[in-house]
């Protein structure tokens, strides 16, 4: 497109992003102009950065954003951005202004949900072969809409927050059904199980991983990667860094005090862990401005999460998940391995033995001092799509050092699928630690039969003794909102088996 000399419309919101290029925080403030604004409305972005004048339209063609036009006139230039197309100009931007509705639950949905709220009880305890999911749950349809109208700032909080608890009632009602003995939320707030905390800290927000391409050393792969996507990769957010973080509300507190209110079974909780977050976090070109090494963002990373940790005890949560699949990704992946962006591998790597010791120094200072029965570590290979040959494959071997020497009471560990190895190699994991067994496979659309199931768990209470054994999923069942492994039917189904299995075996 050619410049003209001036914008044949006004817009509704304009902004100046000054030298800034698309690299280095342009694109952090696009997004925060433009996710508020309504399909159709015009952005205004000024600037005096050459690099723009290309960057910008490649950026508008992946996102889907229409260029409408821009000026030049010496440095300045003024790019003139509709969000979506022109022709909705008008025709949607009072439809998609209006919030999106929580929805009324129907009669069956109803039925499903606990009728009355309980009061709240002392911290249950884990008991041995308890019976729990990892952490995600499948969300309804409307669920997913709703989150994706509050990050894009059309729906408020408190209306956010009340479909949320629509979705955790049929989740808890799903679980109740399915026989566990752990209950969880299933994540139904969170767009995926490790972004969802740049919607809590302070300094942070989510950008579509469209917005990334032009921050990666090798876009064409990048792009080749979003391609291979089973959902739209706008619809897919990573946390960007644009200040010093900060904890000053809770972030998943909220979730706990509503999930008590529905159930008095012990409750887990997952968070992720600190070097996931680090790794996922840590961009040269996004963080570089409020941190000048990731050792210095991993620091207040580490202090939001212990605040959390404690106050999640304090609470009375049974058991505290960090969730850490990027070790996996440390000790797996090669040169020619496939780049897993989902599990922050774009970010700064300086080998194995730096990277698994990072790790571990991080989980300690988390945990340090916390009572290690209350805190568990998951680790797994991806899970992000249901295809088996793209995920990582190898056993716990090299990671096993670094596993025995975290300060955490249990291991719940991706085991049923034959990427994960041996089971006895977990025999080497401390004496007095939980082993967590992963038991069905998330990936496998049909539940497991009742006899290998048994045989499994049998198996894990020959090698660990049954005081130690828990039972779960190698994974959750919807690590990304957008991008569910199962549906809900399934998920209650994988978890009635993993019951039913244990009944058999008693």
């Amino acid at each position: 497109m050619k410049p003209t000399d001036r914008h044949s419309m006004p817009p509704d919101v304009s902004f100046d992003g000054g030298d800034l290029d698309c690299g280095n925080g342009l694109l952090l403030l696009i997004r925060k102009h433009i996710d508020p604004m309504a399909r159709g409305q015009l952005l205004e972005i000024r600037s005096t950065e050459i690099s723009v004048d290309e960057d910008l339209p490649a950026w508008c063609r992946l996102t889907s954003n229409e260029l409408v036009s821009f000026t030049k006139v010496g440095k300045q230039r003024s790019f003139l951005v509709c969000k979506g197309k022109l022709e909705e100009r008008g025709r949607t931007v009072e439809a998609a202004a209006r919030p999106v509705p929580s929805p009324a639950a129907s009669a069956s949905q109803a039925e499903a949900a606990p009728a009355t709220l309980l009061p709240p009880v002392a911290t249950p305890s884990l008991p041995p072969l308890a019976v729990m999911g990892i952490g995600s749950w499948p969300r309804p349809r409307w669920m997913i809409d709703s989150m994706h109208a509050y990050v894009e700032g059309r729906l408020d909080e408190a209306a956010f927050h009340e479909t949320a608890n629509d979705a955790v009632r049929l989740a808890v009602a799903a679980q109740d059904r399915a026989g566990v003995t752990v209950m969880t939320d299933g994540e139904q707030r969170r767009d995926s199980y490790a972004s969802f905390v740049a919607t809590r800290l302070d300094n942070c927000q989510l950008i579509p991983l469209t917005d990334l391409l032009p921050l990666v050393d090798h876009p064409e792969e990048f792009e080749r990667e979003l391609r291979a996507l089973d959902v739209p990769a706008a619809d897919v957010r990573h946390p960007a860094v644009f200040g010093r973080i900060g904890r000053s509300r809770p972030l998943v507190v909220h979730e706990f005090d509503f999930l008590r209110s529905l159930t008095a079974k012990p409750i887990k909780v997952a968070l992720p862990g600190p070097y996931l977050l680090t790794r996922t976090m840590w961009m040269e070109c996004l963080s570089e401005r409020a941190y000048d090494t990731r050792e210095q963002l991993a620091e207040d990373i580490v202090a939001a999460l212990r605040a959390e940790l404690a106050a999640l005890i304090a609470a009375g949560v049974t058991l505290v998940q960090f969730d850490e699949p990027v070790l996996s990704e440390v000790v797996f992946s090669g040169p020619k391995s496939r780049p897993s962006f989902m599990c922050g591998a774009l970010s700064e790597s300086r080998g194995p033995e730096h990277e698994l010791g990072f790790a571990r120094d991080l989980v300690n200072a988390v945990t340090d001092g916390m009572p290690r029965e209350r805190i568990a570590l998951h680790v797994c290979r991806g899970n992000w799509t249901p295809d088996e040959s793209v995920a990582l494959s190898g056993s716990y071997q090299p990671l096993l050092a670094t596993l025995q020497a975290m300060k955490v009471g249990a291991y719940l560990l991706e085991m049923c699928t034959p990427r994960a190895g041996e089971m006895e190699i977990l025999r080497a994991l401390p004496a007095d630690a939980r082993i967590g067994v992963g038991v069905v496979n998330q990936k496998h659309a049909e539940p497991e039969q009742l006899d290998e199931v048994a045989a499994m768990i049998g198996h894990a209470i020959g090698l660990f003794g049954a005081e130690r054994v828990l039972l779960h999923p190698d994974c959750g069942f919807a690590t990304f909102a957008d991008n569910p492994i199962c549906n809900a039917s399934g998920a209650e189904a994988k978890l009635t088996v993993i019951a039913q299995a244990l009944e058999r075996v008693r």
